[in-house]
This record gives structure tokens, sequence and C-alpha cells, in this order.
């Protein structure tokens, strides 16, 4: 578990393997509630190589020092990013 936000990563490994490949991440708030969009691609196994790059927002919680997942929204395409910034920027535009 991270006790630092800007340890919080979504990496995931399983027998030495990167099944879940980090790209980048954003920190949206810091706090005892944190906030984190992050970036990545998830290998496909069968293929031996890693998918399209996905989206994911992350909520965690500050517990007796160490962050826990608490909440996610996965952005499953590119499309549905691009319609979500396009409401955002309607929103505060």
């Amino acid at each position: 578990m991270a006790t630092n936000v800007d340890e919080i990563t979504i990496n995931y490994s399983e027998d030495n393997q990167l099944i879940v490949k980090e790209l980048d991440k954003v920190i949206l708030s810091k706090g005892a509630w944190t906030t984190i969009i992050f970036r990545y691609q998830e290998l496909n196994r069968a293929k031996g190589e890693y998918g399209p790059e996905k989206f994911t927002i992350r909520r965690y919680q500050k517990v007796d020092g160490t962050y826990r997942p608490k909440s996610k929204f996965n952005i499953s395409s590119q499309a549905q990013a691009q319609k979500i910034v396009e409401a955002l920027k309607g929103w505060i535009e």
C-alpha cells in the first residue's frame, strides 16, 4: 500500500509479467481523499502485446497512513473519453 500519493500506481504484474501497464497519471486532488486519472494499457495474453490505451479515474482514501482504493470509473474507449471531454467543456466554458 502506498503511503504517499505519488507512489500510487495501477501497474499490475503476474508471474513477473506486466499485465496492466501504467502510461501516465494526473493527480486531480490530494488529501485524505485523493482522485487520480490514469492512462494505461492491458496485455493481450493471446497475442503477447498490449492493447489500445484506456483510462480510469480512481479515488483513494488515506486510512492509518496508507492510501486504499475506494472507487473507480473505467473509460472504455477513446471515443467515450472524447465524449466526456466534450460534455465537461460544454459545462465549464
